[in-house]
C-alpha cells in the first residue's frame, strides 16, 4: 500500500529553539489565490517540478500556515473561524527557477499579503521531542547540492500495518522535522546542525496503537508489532537522536487575517 505525501514545501530554517523561519522580500512574479469549487477533492501543497510554481488545492488557510512555517496545528492559534473552514486554492510562479529556501519565503509573502495576515510570535518552554545528531555522527544521508525546488519528495509506503519506510529526496533535516513530527503528539525542534538538502531511506514500525494487541487480526492479517521503533530506526540508520524534553517552542498568533478578493 503506497501513500504519497501531499504536503510538499520548502524548507524551513527553524533553528535550535525553534525560531520561525526567516522571512525576506522575495515574492512571486504571478499568483492566484481563488474560492475552491464545493466538493473538490483535497489536494494538498505542493513546488511542481521545476522548482518554478506552488500549486495548492482546496486546503484551508490554517494548513496552508502550517506548511509554510512547518509546525504543527497547536503552534499556529487564534484567527477568524474561517480560517479552519474556507479552502482555497493557490496556483503560483516565479520569474525563474528558484531554490527551496526562496520558494518558501515566496509563500509566506503570499499568504500574508493576499490574506491581510497580522500575526505574532510566543516562545513558550513546553514538553517536545528534540533532534540531534548521535554520538556516533550521522549516516546514510546523501548530500544533494545545487538541488532546485521541484526536487524535493518524501514517498511514504507500508507494505502491512505499522511497518513504514520512508524514501526521501532531496529534503532538509528541518523540512524532514516537520513530517515526522505529523506522528507525534508533541512539536520536534531540529537541533542536528545539518545543512542542505539529503537523500536517504529509513525504514521503521509505528507504535501499537492502545487499542489494538500484536497478533490481533487486522484487515485479515495478524498484527506484527516487531522491527525498530522510530527511535531506533533514526539512531541506526541515520546516526540521529530523539529525545522528550522542555524546550522552548514558539508559537505564532493571529491577530487579524480577512478573506482574499478573488484573483
Amino acid at each position: 500500500m503506497r501513500r504519497g505525501l501531499v504536503i510538499g514545501l520548502a524548507a524551513a530554517a527553524l533553528a535550535a529553539g525553534q525560531a520561525f523561519a526567516p522571512t525576506g522580500s522575495l515574492t512571486f512574479e504571478v499568483a492566484s489565490l481563488k474560492p475552491s469549487k464545493p466538493g473538490a477533492p483535497d489536494g494538498g501543497l505542493h513546488p511542481a517540478p521545476g522548482g518554478q510554481r506552488y500549486i495548492g488545492s482546496n486546503w484551508v488557510l490554517r494548513n496552508y500556515l502550517l506548511v509554510a512555517y512547518q509546525v504543527k496545528s497547536s503552534q499556529i492559534v487564534g484567527g477568524p473561524g474561517w480560517v479552519d473552514t474556507d479552502p482555497y486554492d493557490l496556483n503560483a510562479e516565479a520569474e525563474k527557477p528558484s531554490s527551496i529556501e526562496e520558494l518558501h519565503i515566496m509563500l509566506q509573502n503570499l499568504l500574508t499579503e493576499r490574506f491581510k495576515l497580522r500575526f505574532h510570535y510566543e516562545t513558550k518552554e513546553m514538553s517536545a521531542y528534540v533532534l540531534t545528531v548521535d554520538k556516533s555522527g550521522p549516516k546514510n544521508l546523501e548530500l544533494r547540492p545545487g538541488a532546485g525546488g521541484g526536487d524535493l519528495n518524501i514517498d511514504k509506503n507500508a507494505e502491512q500495518f505499522l511497518h513504514e519506510t520512508w524514501t526521501t529526496h532531496c529534503a532538509s533535516m528541518d523540512y524532514f522535522t516537520f513530517v515526522l513530527a505529523q506522528i507525534f503528539d508533541k512539536p520536534i525542534l531540529n537541533q542536528t546542525g545539518l545543512k542542505g538538502c539529503f537523500n536517504f531511506q529509513i525504514k521503521f514500525t509505528q507504535e501499537l496503537p492502545p487499542n489494538l494487541q500484536e497478533g490481533q487480526l487486522f484487515n485479515g492479517v495478524p498484527i506484527d508489532a516487531s522491527g525498530p521503533t522510530i527511535y531506533q530506526a533514526l539512531q541506526n540508520q541515520l546516526g540521529l537522536k530523539l529525545e522528550s524534553k522542555k524546550a522552548p517552542v514558539a508559537t505564532l498568533v493571529i491577530d487579524h487575517a480577512e478573506k482574499p478578493s478573488e484573483n
